[in-house]
């Protein structure tokens, strides 16, 4: 008795303390650092996204950060991957999150959460499910209270599955961000708190919440009891940045919660690349300073499947690569940017410490070329039709991904007689008694074609449209798919009719669909079109590995579509480029034959393949002259403004000495600050008189030059990205212009313009005219 209470004291007087102790110890937020463990501790974090790397190779990608020098994980949480069906949740496999935060802290790493609900990430309408929009009213990211309702519910579903793995708890989870860059999509702090709120009660009072936003717009949507973070990329002033931020809050720690090491691609548009010198730079100036950062992307990886979002404004469809130019490139192999910035974190270890030595790396191969032998043409792949009077949206009908049939009989109508389809989601062809008389292209705007010749009454009409992803940025993320609102045909000179009675067929982007298709064999008896195209439909074929390896299989001779290997969904293809091959990982190989289907809505001019050991992502085919956009002539347009601008990298707003109405505007940029031929814009808004700015989802611009190489080309001017930009040719001179069709007719009275980001604002206009139509 008298040994048991001595023992008893010893654990009261010597061991609690300590236990309250480790209690209290953890992530916190110090003055001007954060501390872990009491000490100063600036996370040095590799971002990467689960669901956008094979199970399989989880740890050797999580191994590839440790081994660059990271000491954290950060990481989006995909809600639509998660919740496909309301209140249907799913974390098991590949959406496994507790399993890959748990193999971060195996290896010592510690885990930043950004659960949203919105991620953006170049994913499929931002990470929210498709589902939402069946109630045509609701706004998203708003304090509506049925997107706050389903937002609770995913929530709650994802704290069950994480929330005793905060750093509070003994866990890996140092930090947990609130929403994702709301600046970028209006003002609305009762919004972003509801979220904040929904964060502490589900995962408690003590765990580190933050905020990320811009350096011009953190504080429209800033809370004061949240850390607040940065997003820039590489090449920015790294001290004009912050400097916002520590004049409001002079003693928090700062951390770049962004910082871009390369950029994301979009189909018909250049493969895009970021310097490794300025990514290393921007790495080395922020670790000199002891400024936290995550680095966005250190490992891209891949769009499976439909995953691949759209950006905005305009439709600017993502490829499947998420490449991203980063370190480790989308198989996991090291790059030039990997050794280079490795040797950089490695200038910055403590004394005696070395980097870990980088783990075994997965083989790649080749394949042998081969040949489909089966193919399901488009028009056997129908389901029984639903009937509809108007036009209906894909969402209406149940279905998230894949493609829709609207067919419908047509009066009797004359050649040239105008068809518009408001609006096709996301490309069309359109068909009368089967012969196809055009495609629209959402990328380019396209909604009018005309009929080549007279239609007899009773003919008819056969719109395919393919939704190739939706929007993930800005205020368009609303965004149905199939056709959109009705289909009208024009005769001269007289009212638009809308065309009623339609029969529905679904094509939905799931493997049973395609699997329970009737096959043919695919032999020289198949008709090609007047093109030398194969049909479009379902293409099955096998392929033989030798040796199970990581390869690139090329789809360069196909048209536009979605592949499954396997039953694994690689991705979607498209002529176009830039991306012309499809990662397929080793893992979900087999020795010896292996199936391959792929949905082509175009249809190949081969129907072959082959796998290779690298990647094509830089081969671009834009094979239409209207996929270029023209320079209008500045003749009839009408001069607004004309001076000079202030020798600044932040905004600036240009007053018009005559404000008008318009849809054009011509901005001619008359010579540099810094003396140069070249002339750059980062971003642009436009304001109407009542001080609000004009809507962009629906602007395209052109310029009298653009610099290849950087995709730096006219659209970058407003992409609501503060880190690309417009930038002329280096070999053109002065002027240089940029005309921008804002798509409608609105009153406007000013022009908000930015700079290039880069320290000193390189090829700021000094001098400009604008102009307006």
């Amino acid at each position: 008795m008298h040994n048991t209470l001595r023992l008893f004291l010893f654990i009261l007087v010597f061991l609690s303390p300590f236990s309250r102790a480790s209690a209290k110890s953890g992530f916190e937020v110090g003055k001007g650092a954060f501390t872990l463990d009491g000490e100063p501790f600036t996370v040095k974090a590799a971002e990467l996204h689960y669901p956008r790397i094979p199970r399989p190779y989880w740890k050797q990608r999580i191994e590839m950060c440790k081994a660059l020098g990271m000491n954290t994980i950060c990481l989006y949480t995909f809600w639509n991957a998660h919740e496909p069906a309301p209140d249907v949740f799913d974390f098991s496999g590949q959406n496994d999150i507790r399993a890959f935060i748990e193999l971060c802290q195996e290896e010592g790493l510690k885990v930043i959460l950004r659960p949203g609900p919105y991620v953006c990430a170049e994913w499929e309408m931002g990470g929210l499910p498709w589902w939402l929009l069946r109630k045509d009213d609701i706004r998203l990211r708003e304090d509506d209270p049925l997107f706050l309702e389903r937002v609770g519910h995913f929530q709650e579903a994802l704290a069950a599955q994480l929330q005793d793995l905060t750093a509070d708890k003994g866990g890996p989870i140092i930090m947990i961000q609130v929403e994702n860059e709301y600046g970028s999509y209006g003002k609305n702090k009762p919004y972003v708190a509801a979220i904040r709120d929904m964060l502490r009660k589900n995962f408690g009072p003590d765990v580190v919440l933050f905020q990320c936003d811009w350096s011009s717009n953190f504080l429209d949507n800033g809370l004061d009891d949240l850390v607040w973070t940065l997003n820039f990329g590489t090449g920015a002033d790294i001290q004009a940045q912050f400097q916002p931020l520590v004049e409001v809050r002079p003693d928090s720690p700062l951390m770049c919660s962004e910082f871009w090491s390369g950029w994301f691609d979009k189909w018909g548009a250049e493969h895009e690349t970021r310097p490794a010198a300025d990514m290393t730079a921007g790495i080395a100036e922020m670790l000199s300073r002891e400024i936290s950062f995550s680095l966005y992307m250190t490992h891209g990886g891949t769009n499976w499947g439909h995953w691949a979002g759209a950006n905005s404004p305009g439709y600017a469809p993502d490829v499947t690569s998420y490449d991203y130019d980063a370190p480790i490139s989308e198989s996991g192999r090291p790059t030039a940017k990997y050794f280079a910035l490795r040797d950089t974190l490695a200038g910055y270890l403590p004394a005696g410490e070395k980097l870990p030595p980088l783990p075994d790396l997965i083989p790649s191969g080749e394949v042998r070329p081969f040949a489909f032998k089966e193919y399901a043409p488009l028009g056997q792949l129908h389901y029984k039709p639903k009937r509809e009077v108007f036009i209906r949206p894909m969402e209406y009908f149940g279905q998230g991904f894949g493609s829709i049939i609207y067919s419908t009989t047509l009066p009797q109508l004359p050649a040239g007689t105008v068809l518009t389809v408001d609006e096709p989601h996301d490309f069309a062809r359109v068909f009368i008694d089967g012969d196809e008389i055009g495609r629209l292209d959402r990328r380019m705007a396209q909604t009018t074609l005309s009929v080549p010749a007279d239609v007899a009454a009773g003919s008819r009409l056969d719109i395919l449209v393919e939704a190739t992803g939706r929007i993930n940025f800005g205020r368009a993320i609303k965004d149905y798919k199939g056709i959109t609102t009705g289909v009208y045909a024009t005769l001269p000179g007289l009212p638009s009719l809308e065309l009623t009675g339609w029969d529905v067929y679904l094509l939905p982007d799931n493997l049973e669909f395609y699997e329970t298709t009737a096959f043919a064999p695919l032999d020289s008896a198949v008709q090609r079109s007047s093109d030398g195209r194969l049909p479009a439909g379902i293409y099955r074929g096998t392929f033989v590995v030798e040796k199970a390896a990581d390869t690139f299989l090329r789809f360069d001779t196909w048209g536009k579509g979605l592949v499954y290997v396997n039953g694994h969904p690689l991705g979607r293809i498209w002529h176009i480029g830039p991306q012309q091959t499809l990662y397929t990982p080793a893992c979900w190989l087999n020795e010896g034959d292996n199936e391959i289907l792929v949905l082509d809505i175009i249809g190949p001019s081969e129907a072959l393949s082959e796998g290779v050991a690298e990647p094509i992502l830089d081969d671009l085919r834009l094979s239409l002259p209207d996929e270029q956009a023209e320079m209008p002539a500045l003749d009839s347009f009408r001069r607004v403004f004309e001076g000079p601008t202030q020798a600044c990298s932040g905004w600036q707003t240009l007053e018009f000495t005559s404000p008008g109405r318009g849809r054009y505007v011509a901005i001619e940029a008359l010579e540099a600050h810094d003396g140069g031929n070249i002339a750059s814009i980062a971003e642009i808004y436009i304001s109407t008189p009542g001080g609000l700015t004009v809507p962009r989802e629906n602007w395209r611009a052109s310029a009298s030059s653009s610099e290849v190489g950087r995709n730096r080309t006219p659209e970058k001017a407003f992409d609501l990205q503060e880190s690309t930009s417009w930038t002329s040719a280096p070999d053109a001179a002065y002027p240089h212009t940029l005309v921008i069709d804002l798509g409608a007719e609105y009153d406007l009275n000013a022009l908000r313009l930015l700079p290039r980001m880069e320290p000193g604002a390189p090829a700021a206009i000094r001098n400009l005219k604008v102009s307006i139509r």
